[in-house]
């Protein structure tokens, strides 16, 4: 009978390895060597040790000290994540395999075989083996549940989050040790309300994690928006800058304008009058150039298509924003700077004769469309999600044009088919 313990305690060990496995992979972010390295040993050398404890010591309980101390260290070296994230996922592993399955399990023993809970076998005490199953059972169900909130984990632990979290802990590690080791060490089945108990503050424990998570989430998301307001601020000033030197460069022109018709007109040799049309014919090119309605978005427009041509991208525009003045300076920049930014990161990726943009924006009815089309490789994203793997700091331009198409009740959609992406920007015209 002794080898169908040790079948079901090999089955319990490799379960709460890939609890750890699961667990440590949500909650573990920067590894310390190859993936694979660092993802499998952990819960490898988590199966060693229990293993190695359980049939090779007389330590009973006791061997959870040992095996907490064990994965912090063990979750240390393979992991790059301060020692508060790392506490905070051994603590999580252990409430799932310990304190939140062992308190339900514990309780269906009570519920089927009252104080029978207990066999003996060679002089050693374990839990009956209907007991083993009906907890491997009940942990994968645990985990399950863990998993589906934890599986978009992105935060990282504060010390004085993982004070809170700690405190509770061990108060529910002393509580689960006490009841283990009077069925382990002393053989003898314990306390009901004790499992009940650990069950309670496990279930606290889960709850006040979830509620750093929600902390969490929020203080970087503050952190995100503050990025994002210096990055539109940085940006609009940059092109305030431009609309001043623009404004300096039509009065250099005008005045040059006119100081070459004086030279056109006057006494002088025919060579004289040559270069002076020349040059107005050749400054007259300025007049033409790009004119979409709005002098801020002129700017704008002209900045980007230079950018284009610099990185030898076929740049198109056809913007008519006559009449339309209900739209910030600032959100102009914000719906135009960034759509055509991400067509220009975009194109660079493809070969020179693949680099195409084409702008149109204009009124229709009663809205204003902003379409911004270019080709693209399969790594963009519909999401209009940058695929730099620094995520936090770049891939902010498409939520910034949604937020400020919704500013106007308006709409801002991302499609992508057969290697063409479109942007597409639809906003109520003032008035309608």
């Amino acid at each position: 009978m002794m080898w169908v313990y040790q079948v079901l305690d090999i089955l319990s060990t490799i379960e709460e390895a890939f609890c750890l496995y699961v667990i440590s992979r949500c909650l573990c972010k920067e590894f310390r060597f190859q993936p694979k390295i660092s993802k499998y040993i952990p819960p490898i050398a988590e199966i060693i040790l229990t293993w190695s404890l359980t049939w090779l010591t007389d330590l009973g309980a006791l061997k959870m000290w040992i095996v907490f101390i064990f994965v912090v260290a063990i979750l240390k070296i393979c992991y790059k994540d301060s020692v508060y994230q790392i506490a905070t996922v051994t603590e999580v592993w252990f409430t799932v395999v310990v304190f939140l399955a062992e308190p339900i399990f514990f309780g269906i023993g009570y519920w089927l075989y009252g104080n029978h809970q207990i066999d003996f076998l060679e002089g050693q005490a374990f839990a009956r083996w209907e007991l083993y199953v009906i907890g491997i059972s009940v942990r994968l169900l645990v985990l399950g549940m863990t998993y589906l909130l934890l599986k978009n984990f992105k935060y990282k632990m504060q010390i004085k989050d993982s004070i809170i979290l700690t405190a509770v802990f061990l108060i529910a590690f002393v509580i689960s040790f006490l009841s283990t080791f009077s069925i382990l060490n002393l053989g003898m089945a314990v306390d009901l309300m004790l499992y009940i108990s650990s069950g309670i503050l496990s279930a606290i424990f889960m709850i006040i994690f979830m509620y750093a998570k929600n902390i969490l989430y929020l203080r970087e998301q503050e952190q995100r928006d503050k990025v994002q307001i210096a990055q539109l601020q940085q940006q609009y000033a940059y092109y305030q800058d431009k609309f001043k030197d623009e404004e300096r460069i039509r009065s250099i022109y005008h005045d040059m304008k006119n100081h070459l018709l004086v030279l056109e007109s006057s006494q002088g040799t025919d060579v004289t009058h040559k270069m002076a049309r020349e040059l107005r014919s050749q400054i007259a090119d300025y007049e033409n150039y790009i004119h979409t309605g709005n002098d801020f978005l002129d700017i704008i427009i002209r900045d980007k298509a230079e950018k284009a041509r610099e990185k030898h991208i076929d740049f198109s525009s056809f913007i008519d924003f006559n009449g339309i003045d209900f739209i910030e300076p600032l959100d102009i920049s914000t719906l135009f700077g960034n759509g055509i930014d991400n067509a220009v990161e975009a194109s660079e990726k493809l070969p020179e004769n693949q680099r195409v943009i084409l702008v149109k924006a204009g009124k229709v009815q009663n809205f204003v469309s902003i379409l911004i089309e270019n080709n693209c490789s399969d790594e963009v994203h519909t999401d209009g999600h940058t695929t730099k793997a620094d995520k936090f700091l770049h891939g902010f331009g498409i939520s910034n044009m949604k937020n400020a198409a919704k500013k106007y009740g308006g709409t801002c959609t991302a499609m992508q088919e057969n290697g063409r992406f479109l942007l597409k920007i639809l906003l109520p015209a003032a008035g309608n």
